[in-house]
């Protein structure tokens, strides 16, 4: 390979599929890098022995050889030569060992051209760097985790925890109810230097205003009416180790100033203390609403938000990566046999292709819940349709032109006038449960509550806005 004035570096693709490594060389010779190819970890070896390279694109399958043991060997070999990891199988265990191994990267397949080129471009100025004498940290992580997937959403997930989890950093976890974000924070937690200290999480939604400082701060015995004795605090209780502060959107913005300057100085003050304890914690946050507007709404405070959205995590929805629909069943049949002592060993294909034509409006938490309650009734070894709930995949919301109880918005309806619609049709398409409208709505329980409360109703009846 020949450097040319423009050349951007020397790019080794191995891999055993043949039509992959022509492709890609293609693309990444038309963005400048020059390529060679190789379909062994021998081969590989060889190429780099004969070539000067400057950046690996090793597959994590390489046919019945582990990816992992050319890595080992590439690492021992060539310590200064980054490794760009690419699976099509991907997994939060393989991202963690692939990054624990020495990998600079992990992305899946199918991957976007840019994201295959902006990671090259990073692991050629790192292998320029690393060649002057400077040093890129990656420290290993333990592996654990039961996430599931395999799904490009789910690798992006994979590959952002597995880079975040051993640094220090402050991360933002934003999605859908039910779409896993306490899993991910504990993921976090577990693949840190600070596994062996607590995780603590706590939920800001779930606790009243009037008690939410002392439930992060802690407070002094007199302190308040009521506070007998003193209370320590979450911030103190993850002493050393993470504490995530779940749905903050909903945290009172008095409490987020206070929040704010814990995060700044890591200090706090209990409440009715003089005295400040400094505190060493990783603060994880997360969230099921869009944070600019909740910031634009006055719910998230703008300085908070910059302050705890260092790096920030996108939790893909159920429905969009229902490819991972099958692994997600049977790791979840797993945890249901052992909770309730069953046997169930699968579902059946109609119950499979049920799951992947829903929308999952609760995502993963609200299959979670399907299958257990199916776990329960089921009396054989494989759920069947008569298991699932009555009525399941029946939208209870609907949007034929037909239909009575469709939600139908008139020309000039304002978005505060249809979000009330929507709330009220939606309780009243569920009888009134409220858990389960704001599963539907994908907003918790207590804004629920607060909006049924903004518009002094209950969730009884609804006039309908007829098109114009």
């Amino acid at each position: 390979m020949q450097m040319t004035e423009e050349h951007q570096g020397n790019v080794l693709i191995v891999d055993d599929d043949e039509v992959f490594n022509q492709v890609t060389k293609t693309l990444i010779e038309v963005e400048g890098f020059s390529a060679c190819v190789a379909t062994t970890g021998t081969e590989a070896i060889k190429q780099c022995r004969k070539h000067p390279v400057d950046v690996v694109l090793l597959d994590w399958r390489l046919g019945t050889t582990p990816g992992s043991s050319v890595l080992r060997e590439i690492v021992k070999d060539y310590p200064q030569l980054p490794v760009i990891v690419v699976t099509g199988h991907g997994s939060m265990e393989s991202a963690a060992e692939a990054l624990r191994e020495g990998a600079f990267d992990y992305i899946g397949k199918p991957f976007a051209a840019s994201e295959l080129t902006t990671s090259l471009r990073r692991a050629i100025g790192c292998h320029s760097r690393l060649k002057e004498g400077a040093s890129e940290a990656q420290a290993p992580a333990p592996v654990l985790s039961s996430i599931i997937g395999k799904s490009p959403g789910m690798i992006s997930v994979y590959r952002m925890i597995a880079r975040v989890a051993p640094t220090d950093s402050t991360v933002f976890i934003i999605g859908e109810s039910g779409t896993g974000k306490e899993l991910v924070a504990r993921t976090i937690h577990e693949l840190s230097p600070r596994r062996p200290k607590p995780f603590i999480a706590i939920n800001c939604a779930a606790i009243p205003e009037t008690l939410i400082e002392s439930e992060i701060f802690g407070h002094e015995k007199g302190a308040f009416t009521g506070a007998l004795e003193r209370r320590t605090g979450c911030f103190e209780l993850a002493e050393g180790g993470t504490l995530l502060l779940d749905e903050i959107g909903e945290m009172p913005v008095a409490t987020q100033a206070k929040l704010l300057r814990v995060l700044e100085d890591r200090k706090l003050r209990r409440l009715g203390s003089k005295v400040e304890t400094t505190v060493d914690v990783r603060v994880l946050a997360a969230t099921n609403k869009v944070p600019e507007e909740a910031v634009a709404k006055g719910e998230l405070r703008n300085d908070l938000y910059y302050r705890l959205n260092v790096f920030n995590i996108h939790m893909p929805l159920l429905r969009e990566h229902k490819e991972d629909v099958a692994d997600l069943v049977q790791a979840l049949l797993g945890d249901m046999n052992a909770k309730h002592g069953r046997k169930v060993a699968a579902v059946s294909e109609a119950v499979l292709n049920q799951f992947r034509n829903y929308s999952w409006p609760g995502n993963v938490r609200e299959l979670r819940n399907t299958l257990e309650r199916a776990v329960i009734v089921c009396d054989g070894a494989m759920i069947e349709t008569k298991h699932l709930p009555p009525g399941f995949g029946q939208t209870p919301v609907r949007t034929s032109a037909d239909d009575p109880d469709a939600v139908r918005l008139g020309v000039g309806t304002t978005v505060g006038e249809a979000e009330k619609l929507l709330i009220l049709k939606t309780l009243e398409a569920t009888s009134n449960n409220k858990t389960r409208a704001a599963e539907i709505l994908g907003i918790s329980l207590k804004t629920l509550h607060n909006k049924l409360k903004e518009y002094g109703a209950s969730g009884a009846d609804a006039p309908v806005l007829k098109e114009e």
